[in-house]
């Protein structure tokens, strides 16, 4: 997967209950995405760059355009300046855009498996495009889908679309079950009998994911959310402490090794 560094349009900007969804045209981006990889995005005005950092985003969607090219799609929560800036622009409007990247996205099964994918917040953007894959590979989509509340809870509709069951949890109980994402796996993995789970949410959430995968019997990949200030390894500011193949204690950068990694090769208790 070989990242391109372009000057990305806005061709929409949608509000989306906590969520600004922005499609980009970013030419070479879509073209060489992969379920689970991501872009790098410089945000503020070139004035403000100086002391803003660049900040990493899942490809949620990726769609074709005009029959050479493909939009990307990505899922803004705005928090911070830099977050903020960029949940405000609007069509027509230019960022810059280095992608996708990411040395390790989800690796697919071989033959149809069933599957469970667990998703938390804005951070469940990466499981829509897997989903699609996984289905195009006959794979039976199963999907645990939660949230705070209503507000932040990504694109239930499309996901009923996408996946043959859909559990939905918030922690008001706007929406589906009252509680948190970890209180319905059990049960999720029961009935899907998933053979591997795919997980993205917050580091608690993808923990129990691996967890819960181990005692069932399944394989895990979560997709980590690190700081990837340069998304290209070299600044060494995303560390992600695993157990190597050898079984040897180590550590993996979450942008090149990552951000995909086996649920079980985590050293849950030394990530920080």
């Amino acid at each position: 997967m070989t990242p391109v560094h372009v000057t990305a349009e806005v061709l929409a900007s949608k509000r989306i209950g906590a969520h600004q969804h922005l499609t980009l045209v970013a030419p070479g981006v879509g073209e060489r995405f992969r379920p689970g990889s991501f872009v790098a995005v410089s945000v503020g005005s070139a004035a403000e760059r100086w002391h803003l950092a660049r900040r990493a985003f899942w490809i949620h969607q990726v769609r074709p355009l005009g029959g050479y090219a493909a939009t990307v799609t990505l899922v803004v929560e705005p928090r911070g300046p830099g977050s903020r800036w960029l949940a405000a622009r609007q069509r027509g409007d230019t960022v810059e855009v280095t992608g996708p990247l990411g040395g390790r996205a989800f690796a697919l099964p071989k033959e149809p498996v069933p599957v469970l994918l667990v998703g938390e917040g804005y951070a469940a953007a990466p499981l829509f495009t897997l989903a699609e894959r996984l289905r195009e590979r006959d794979c039976p989509v199963s999907l645990v889908l939660g949230a705070a509340d209503e507000a932040h809870l990504l694109s239930a509709l499309e996901a009923r679309r996408i996946a043959r069951s859909v559990t939905v949890v918030t922690g008001d109980g706007s929406v589906g079950a009252r509680g948190t994402v970890p209180d319905v796996l059990p049960e999720a993995l029961r009935r899907s009998g998933a053979a591997v789970v795919y997980a993205a949410g917050s580091t608690p959430t993808l923990h129990a994911a691996a967890l819960a995968a181990e005692e069932h019997g399944a394989w895990s990949q979560v997709a980590l959310e690190q700081q990837t200030t340069c998304g290209t390894g070299l600044c060494l500011g995303c560390p992600v402490p695993v157990v190597g193949e050898e079984g040897v204690a180590r550590t993996a950068r979450a942008c090149v090794d990552g951000p995909v990694l086996r649920g079980d090769r985590v050293r849950w208790g030394d990530l920080r």
